[in-house]
């Protein structure tokens, strides 16, 4: 049985990239190193490892993420998104807007190559809903 379920992102710069997701998705750390910060917020957790760091077999160590897209469920992402475009301190990738899927959200670019999508869950488009009428999320 699973007991936790984190992702754990290496970066060029681990204490840029933590005040990056901090201060992104108001994180808060929870261990900080030299070489690894986990960070927390409620029961979500997301931790950045030195890229070098000889925990990451050599093979790859360094490397940046490349189809890495980090999902955040928030609350309000439109609150978000507002204070994202005044800070203007992270790359928006993605403008603001509302898939018929069943989701509002934003993606901006975040440190060492991931993408980072924040998003609030809406209603799905009725016409994407009477498609997957009888799909079931996967259970235990």
């Amino acid at each position: 049985m699973i007991t936790s379920l984190y992702p754990v992102l290496a970066a060029s710069d681990v204490p840029t990239a933590a005040r990056f997701y901090a201060d992104l998705l108001g994180m808060a750390p929870t261990f900080t190193s030299d070489w690894y910060v986990s960070l927390r917020s409620g029961t979500a957790e997301l931790a950045v490892v030195d890229a070098g760091h000889a925990t990451i077999p050599e093979v790859a160590r360094g490397t940046r993420a490349a189809g890495v897209l980090v999902t955040v469920e928030v609350d309000d992402v439109d609150a978000v998104h507002a204070r994202v475009v005044a800070e203007g301190t992270h790359e928006l990738l993605l403008p603001l807007r509302d898939e018929e899927f069943g989701q509002r959200h934003f993606i901006v670019a975040g440190p060492d190559g991931a993408l980072v999508d924040v998003v609030t869950p809406i209603p799905p488009s009725g016409e994407f809903a009477a498609l997957y009428a009888g799909s079931r999320p996967a259970t235990d």
